[in-house]
């Protein structure tokens, strides 16, 4: 039989959990409104864009949709180069 953990043990165990039970869930998508804000240009421009890989995007029906952080990366790049 093993040894019930001391209260101190038990503390570090918990501490170990996600801070969030949602910490795990995927990134919402944005569509191409939004992101086309972040960026500061038409939407249309980002839809064009992201057909042309030049910005990775999720075309799903008609509509495009974007990760927020795919969108920070990218302005990222285009600032660094």
């Amino acid at each position: 039989m093993s040894p019930i953990p001391a209260p101190s043990e038990e503390k570090s165990a918990s501490s170990k959990r996600p801070p969030s039970r949602y910490a795990d869930a995927p990134e919402r998508l944005i569509d191409s409104e939004e992101a086309a804000a972040i960026i500061g240009i038409h939407p249309k421009t980002l839809q064009k864009m992201a057909r042309r890989g030049q910005i990775r995007g999720v075309h799903v029906g008609k509509l495009w949709r974007f990760r927020a952080s795919t969108i920070e990366e990218w302005i990222a790049r285009e600032l660094a180069s």
